[in-house]
């Protein structure tokens, strides 16, 4: 793991975008991981303008998200097909068919969900998997359990996810109680992955993950440690309580 911590958010955001533009640029059909949520939007925005400006070209590349809030439609100004859209797809050359985003409607989560599995897996595997961070230490919806699934998979968020996500509605009965997720194992077998977590709300728990150096399902996050490929980049907010630096 490559603890890589920068001064502000937007060295963050162009340090993770320039690590997606090598891959982009090695391997111009790129099977990439998508997240959602605040942290990642300087990197969008930082790719965006390596769109315009650089000629940095997504043609080829392929995208899968994370997750979705399971009940949303994709016209929904929360959901995560919507976030993608205005944040980041339409600003760039990417072709709709290489897009795919978890059906928050699906009527057949089953299936739905072992389709999700097979067309990355078609696709070789993702090849670069961007993540946040949640302040429990959820990645995608992977929420601190007992237990963690494995494959995509309809997901309960806990209580303080519903809660750290009510700033997006309207009010906190409006917030999902179940999302269609990415499990553990999908995102263990991408090739490279990036965590990135900015702000001082997220200094705990990367505190909590990086100094006790363990692996346990309390932190799904956790579960980075025994991935070859990981950079961990976080802002000196996000940095405020490690104890050590690791490399």
């Amino acid at each position: 793991m490559n603890l890589i911590i920068t001064d502000n958010y937007n060295e963050l955001s162009k340090k993770s975008a320039e690590l997606i533009k090598e891959q982009i640029i090695h391997k111009p059909n790129t099977v990439l991981g998508l997240a959602t949520g605040s942290s990642p939007i300087g990197t969008y925005k930082e790719l965006i303008r390596m769109h315009k400006e650089e000629g940095l070209d997504f043609s080829k590349v392929i995208t899968f998200n994370l997750d979705e809030y399971y009940g949303l439609s994709p016209e929904n100004e929360q959901s995560y097909h919507y976030f993608m859209y205005n944040n980041f797809f339409k600003y760039v050359n990417i072709k709709p068919e290489n897009i795919h985003i978890p059906d928050g409607k699906t009527k057949n989560v089953a299936k739905f969900c072992s389709k999700y599995e097979n067309d990355i897996a078609e696709y070789g595997g993702i090849d670069i998997q961007l993540l946040g961070i949640g302040e429990n230490g959820h990645i995608g919806f992977n929420e601190p359990d007992s237990a963690l699934d494995v494959p995509t998979h309809l997901t309960n968020l806990t209580k303080n996810t519903i809660e750290v996500n009510a700033r997006f509605f309207k009010s906190i009965n409006e917030v999902p109680k179940k999302a269609v997720t990415m499990g553990l194992g999908t995102i263990m077998r991408s090739k490279q992955i990036i965590l990135i977590a900015n702000g001082d709300k997220k200094a705990d728990i990367i505190g909590k993950m990086i100094n006790n150096n363990v692996v346990t399902t309390n932190i799904p996050a956790s579960f980075l440690f025994l991935h070859r490929n990981v950079a961990v980049i976080v802002d000196k907010e996000a940095a405020g309580n490690l104890k050590q630096q690791i490399a």
